[in-house]
C-alpha cells in the first residue's frame, strides 16, 4: 500500500503525463509545420517530454511551456536540418502529413503543402513567429518570451513573414465530398492518360513537382504548364513501370490527394492545389524515407 507521500506523487505524476499528452497533437503538428519533417517533429516532441517530465515545480500554464520548450528546441533543430537541405538530391517537399486519412476528415489548421514551401524562403525566426501567431493564436507577449525578443521586434518579424507568405495562403476551400472526387479524377485520368479529362482538371499554368530524394524516380526540376503536364501523362500511361495502383485518397497536408503505389512498388503521395475548381500544383512525394510514417499507417 502507498504511503501519502507516494500516493501524492503518482498521482503527480499522472497529471504530469495526461497534461503533455493532451498538448502532443499540437506540439506534433507545431514541430512539423517549423521542420517540415514528421519524424524529426516526433524527436522534437520526445525531446519535450523529456524535459516536462523532469520539471519538478508546478506549471500554471502547460500549453504555454511546452510550446516554447517546443519551438526552441525546433529553432537549434533547424540550423542542421538546412545545411541537409543544401545537399539534397532533387525537388525538396516537406514529408506528407495526413492530416486526415478519410475524405470526411480535415486538419485542425490552415497549413497547406503551398504554404510550407512559402514558410522555407523565411529566417528561422520570421517561421516561428508566423507560426505561433499567425496559425497556432499564441498572445504576442508569449511569442516574444518564447523567442526571447522584444514584443516590436517579434511583430515585426511577423509582418515581414505574413508578406513573404501571403501567396501561399489556401483561398479555395473544397468540402471532403469534392476532395474525394477530385484525387479519384485526377488520379484515373493520369494513369490512363485521358488528356481530355486531364485537361478538364488542370489550370494552364499548372505545375509539378515531385520529391524523390535520390532515392527512386522523380522529375529533378518543376514542370510547369499544362501542355507540358498533358504530353507528360499521355507518354507515362503506355509504360508499364508507371501503372500505379490507389490505395487510398487523403487529405494531404491540407488538400485533397491520395497514397498510390507503383508496379515496382514504390509508395507514393499526390497532393493537389485547388483554385477555382482547377488543379494548380501538383506535389508527389516518392522519397521512401519521407513516407515511413504513410506506410505505418496503411498497414493499420
Amino acid at each position: 500500500m502507498l504511503s501519502g507521500t507516494s500516493a501524492k506523487s503518482v498521482a503527480r505524476d499522472d497529471a504530469r503525463i495526461a497534461e503533455f499528452e493532451a498538448q502532443r497533437p499540437r506540439l506534433l503538428r507545431l514541430g512539423y509545420r517549423m521542420l517540415g519533417s514528421l519524424s524529426e517533429a516526433e524527436d522534437i516532441v520526445q525531446e519535450a517530454w523529456l524535459r516536462w517530465s523532469g520539471v519538478q515545480d508546478s506549471v500554471a500554464a502547460p500549453a504555454a511551456y511546452l510550446t516554447r520548450i517546443v519551438t526552441r528546441l525546433s529553432l537549434d533543430h533547424m540550423k542542421s536540418a538546412r545545411a541537409r537541405r543544401e545537399t539534397y538530391v532533387g525537388a525538396w517537399l516537406p514529408e506528407p502529413f495526413m492530416g486526415a486519412s478519410e475524405p470526411d476528415e480535415t486538419v485542425r489548421d490552415d497549413v497547406t503543402m503551398t504554404l510550407m514551401l512559402a514558410l522555407e524562403r523565411l529566417s528561422p525566426l520570421e517561421r516561428a513567429a508566423f507560426l505561433l501567431h499567425d496559425v497556432f493564436e499564441v498572445a504576442l507577449p508569449e511569442v516574444a518570451a518564447t523567442l526571447d525578443r522584444a514584443p516590436a521586434a517579434v511583430r515585426q518579424l511577423a509582418v515581414r513573414a505574413r508578406k513573404h507568405v501571403e501567396s501561399g495562403r489556401r483561398r479555395y476551400r473544397v468540402d471532403a465530398a469534392e476532395a474525394d472526387r477530385i484525387a479519384r479524377a485526377f488520379f484515373n485520368a493520369s494513369r490512363d492518360g485521358d488528356t481530355t479529362a486531364l485537361a478538364s482538371l488542370l489550370a494552364a499554368d499548372v505545375e509539378l513537382r515531385s520529391d524523390g530524394g535520390g532515392r527512386v524516380l522523380a522529375y529533378p526540376n518543376v514542370i510547369r504548364g499544362l501542355d507540358r503536364l498533358l504530353r507528360l501523362f499521355a507518354g507515362l500511361s503506355g509504360k508499364a513501370y508507371f501503372q500505379p495502383v490507389l490505395l487510398r485518397t487523403a487529405i494531404i497536408d491540407g488538400l485533397p490527394g491520395y497514397v498510390s503505389a507503383d508496379r515496382g512498388g514504390v509508395l507514393q503521395t499526390t497532393a493537389l492545389e485547388v483554385s477555382d475548381g482547377r488543379i494548380t500544383a501538383i506535389y508527389m512525394v516518392r522519397n521512401p524515407d519521407k513516407l515511413r510514417h504513410v506506410a505505418a499507417e496503411l498497414d493499420r
